[in-house]
């Protein structure tokens, strides 16, 4: 290869690595433009809000409320994973199952989280076990349909061919199903994760007295800080990309990366 042709590669992958920056960059503009023209000084600029994340850090506010979200979605939605998950492969490969529980599935699957909060605080009360319920119905689903289908998806010849070589049932799972499964519960887990996350912000507004939901509205009602309230839109919008990073991290791993095209 040439040295001009390095050179031109190393300019168009720097470019592609600048779009984003780009990209955002030009949003913050029209931001800014939109903040300064408005009639009514409802949207804060860029500047606000960033001077109300500040303010956040400043009162020891951000971490408080940031740990007690990432709190309640983690366990909602590692307990959703641990039940979700085997109960799913299960149904998708035993046709019998999924004949005797897809009613009540698809009876549950419209019903949105938010309409459980009414039980959930009768349940648990305000606090975090209600947090904690509300994400758990949020996921649970979700996983456990894409754990159905996974199963499905399975070809019958990889099972065929693991008998053919004599594997025993165990065997089987641990070096042909769960391996042939994997890549589309990857996936699964990472949409499910962006639902939690939508999930916990939304209870937090009514079922919590901390975290960023709840950061939201008593910003609102206490003195309309709107500086506080975009802070708090930010701030969860960036927790949410870095989330999706992480689980976008996993799919690299080289015993899944057989199970993704090649860019």
């Amino acid at each position: 290869m040439s040295s001009a042709e390095r050179n031109n590669r190393r300019v168009n992958s720097l470019g592609i690595r600048l779009r984003p920056l780009v990209f955002i960059a030009a949003l913050l503009v029209i931001w800014e433009i939109a903040a300064r023209h408005q009639s009514a000084h409802l949207l804060p600029g860029p500047w606000e809000t960033l001077g109300g994340i500040v303010d956040l850090v400043r009162h020891g506010l951000l971490i408080k409320y940031v740990v007690a979200s990432l709190f309640r979605v983690t366990w909602g939605f590692l307990l959703a994973a641990a039940l979700a998950i085997p109960l799913g492969l299960m149904i998708g490969y035993y046709r019998r199952a999924e004949m005797a529980f897809n009613p009540i599935i698809q009876i549950l699957r419209p019903i949105s989280p938010l309409a459980w909060i009414p039980i959930a605080i009768l349940w648990f009360g305000v606090g975090d076990l209600a947090a904690v319920f509300l994400i758990f119905l949020g996921s649970f689903l979700p996983l456990l349909l894409t754990a159905i289908s996974a199963a499905q998806s399975v070809p019958a010849v990889y099972v065929n061919a693991g008998r053919n070589f004599g594997l025993r049932p165990t065997r089987l799972l641990s070096r042909i199903f769960y391996p042939a499964v994997l890549p589309q519960l990857i996936v699964g887990l990472r949409i499910t994760l962006g639902i939690a996350w939508l999930v916990v912000v939304a209870a937090e507004m009514i079922a919590v007295n901390s975290g960023l939901g709840f950061l939201i509205v008593d910003a609102r009602n206490a003195g309309n800080r709107y500086d506080l309230v975009a802070a708090g839109m930010v701030i969860i919008g960036v927790i949410g990309l870095l989330l999706d990073m992480g689980m976008r991290s996993i799919e690299k791993v080289r015993s899944l990366r057989w199970g993704y095209s090649e860019d």
